[in-house]
């Protein structure tokens, strides 16, 4: 019998609270097979099983919170034992309703052993227990009932239905996709909306037509409103939820925030990356964004007004040494904040590649805790969705949050080499620092935005480009 333990999560993570088994007590498991899943106030996370077996019994309840070292489950070898009690229940109750409900049909159904106690007045056999363990051989001659049974277990090692959302699931539905046929890239093989889109891609790109011929016709015609299943439905808050809740709430009622917004000129930038983006992809394996720039920019700046990288610590303010800049990650269990350190000193390229690899498995809940930690400063894409800017909030201990908002071309009164003013058309983008004003004036604000709209102007990273 092997013990599996909450294991430590992080450096300030003491606790953590089950929220969903992932097998049930008989299940096999193979090693870092994943066991439950386990939130913590910094992330969501799964815990694999460190040996292989037969879930024994099960010792922390979904929804139970439990201390780092606090033993979870037992895994052993073979039936489990400790919840034998558990497992004959229904196998003895399935008995007891058989000899009651006695048929009065003695030689037909002889394979049947609800009847054979009638034929047979001593009806003994139910001393030995060996005669209620024998209902699981009942299935064997009930073929078609024996297949169903097993299936659902075969679906919960490999496709487990509860892993599909039900976004996914009408995405899927919508598009004529057939789940079945899909492969998930999510842990476990869990299918994510990323995967069926990649299945719509492809049978768009192939066909040339999409995979459901009356949506597109309509959604020729008029754009189509895509009912959300959570639509007249009530849902617990997540653990995640109410931490990010709780810190919104204390940090707007502890410091005193308020935005300071510029507008910059990215043109410069944008002909960059249409210049190199195919031998960045080439070099690096991932597409150049403006992010790598922004935040290149952002804790350069940082270095020169270090006002902004500060945080109150009672009555002192401390300014940090290094740049960790958090950057924001959307997720299906909520927005979460993986730290690029030391953002200063890296290249575009490895910034690039820092992005993708963090957003990815943060998406993918891979990410410990110590990787959601520490950061000094935090920027924001609130522009990937669509908006010009807003007022981000800023979560303590930090003092500042830059929020980027989309990038887009429109016409721009600008001086031409002579002097004269023409009107050209530009790649623009808003810059929206929310700031505590408790350390932070607004020229602090000034001076620091000022800062990143030069650089950012300026356009001149190649030599900060590494590739």
């Amino acid at each position: 019998m092997s013990e599996v333990q909450l294991p430590a999560l992080g450096e300030s993570v003491t606790e953590g609270t089950i929220t969903r088994w992932l097998k049930n007590v008989g299940d096999t498991v193979a090693v870092d097979e994943p066991l439950v899943e386990v939130s913590t106030d910094k992330v969501d996370t799964e815990i694999p099983s460190p040996v292989a077996g037969v879930l024994q019994e099960i010792r922390a309840q979904e929804d139970e919170t439990v201390e780092v070292g606090a033993v979870l489950a037992i895994i052993g070898e073979g039936a489990p034992t400790d919840s034998a009690p558990a497992t004959p229940a229904p196998a003895e109750t399935e008995p007891t309703p058989a000899p009651a409900v006695k048929t009065p049909e003695p030689a037909a159904p002889v394979a049947e052993q609800t009847p054979e106690p009638a034929p047979e007045p001593v009806a003994e056999p139910a001393p030995p227990v060996a005669e209620p363990v024998s209902p699981p051989a009942p299935p064997a001659p009930a073929a078609p009932v024996a297949q169903p049974a097993a299936a659902p277990a075969a679906v919960e090692t490999e496709s487990d239905p509860s892993y599909i959302t039900p976004i996914v699931r009408k995405l899927a539905k919508d598009n004529g996709v057939d789940l079945s046929k899909v492969q998930g890239s999510g842990i476990g093989g869990r299918i994510r909306k990323e995967d069926v889109e990649a299945v719509i891609s492809s049978s768009t790109n192939t066909t040339g037509v999409a995979p459901s011929p009356a949506v597109s016709s309509t959604a020729a015609s008029s754009p189509v409103v895509e009912v959300s299943p959570l639509r007249g439905t009530t849902e617990q808050m997540s653990r995640l939820r109410k931490v990010l809740a709780s810190k919104a709430v204390e940090s707007m009622q502890s410091s005193a925030q308020l935005t300071s917004v510029v507008e910059v000129d990215v043109t410069k930038i944008a002909e960059l990356r249409k210049r190199i983006q195919s031998d960045f992809i080439a070099k690096t394996g991932v597409k150049l964004s403006f992010m790598p720039f922004f935040n290149l920019a952002a804790a350069e700046a940082l270095k020169a007004h270090p006002k902004i990288n500060s945080t109150i610590d009672g009555e002192s303010i401390v300014y940090h040494p290094t740049e960790n800049i958090s950057f924001a990650v959307d997720t299906d269990r909520g927005l979460l904040t993986p730290v690029i350190r030391n953002a200063a000193e890296l290249t575009i390229a490895e910034t690039a590649k820092q992005i993708s690899n963090l957003a990815e498995r943060t998406r993918n809940n891979q990410l410990t805790p110590d990787e959601l930690s520490g950061g000094t400063f935090t920027l924001t894409n609130t522009g990937s969705r669509g908006a010009l800017f807003d007022t981000p909030v800023v979560f303590l201990p930090q003092s500042a949050i830059l929020g980027t908002g989309i990038v887009t071309k429109r016409p721009v009164v600008m001086q031409n080499a002579d002097g004269s003013d023409v009107i050209a058309i530009r790649s623009m983008v808003y810059l929206a620092l929310s700031y505590d004003h408790r350390n932070i004036d607004g020229a602090d604000a000034a001076r620091y935005l000022t800062a990143v709209k030069q650089r950012l102007e300026a356009g001149a990273f190649e030599a900060q480009l590494g590739i």
